[in-house]
């Protein structure tokens, strides 16, 4: 009975492993950090394009993508970038800038670099998720809310 109250005495003085800072969140990167990873070391790359009054970004971005196993997936086998489609900042990227025509933001008034990447039959549908290669060539484009269950899937595809 000692032998067992000296052992929980042990474990809860003990300090708690520390939980990696990759483990609780993505690590995003901007537009730019992304161009200058790319070209150091190719490697897939998810970008997730919202809006802040679109419901169900805010539900992926609150529900999946703070999923212990997609923060991992996504942490460790890709590069993962995120844009609000009504952005107003100028993006520099593969030696190109866009910005939004609009110099305030406004819903309807869409970043240049969302409606090249992310538009379907001229429309932005959101969310959008758009998975690329290696050699950033676009495997998947997915114009939907992901669960996590989907989501994995399609990062853990081949």
């Amino acid at each position: 009975m000692k032998r067992r109250f000296y052992i929980w005495i042990l474990v809860l003085l003990l300090p708690a492993p520390a939980i990696a800072q990759e483990d609780l969140a993505i690590n995003w990167l901007s537009f730019e950090n992304l161009s200058d990873s790319l070209s150091q070391k190719p490697k897939k790359t998810l970008i997730f394009f919202h809006a802040d009054w679109c419901v169900y970004c805010k539900k992926m971005q609150r529900e999946v993508l703070t999923n212990p196993k997609v923060i991992a997936e996504i942490n460790k086998h890709y590069y993962a970038v995120q844009l609000d489609v009504e952005s107003t900042e100028e993006i520099t990227f593969d030696g190109q800038v866009f910005a939004n025509k609009s110099k305030e933001k406004r819903r309807g008034q869409y970043h240049e670099l969302a409606l090249l990447l992310g538009n379907r039959s001229g429309d932005l549908v959101l969310p959008t998720t758009i998975i690329l290669d290696e050699n950033f060539f676009i495997k998947e484009r997915r114009f939907e809310y992901l669960h996590s269950k989907k989501l994995l899937t399609l990062l853990r595809k081949k």
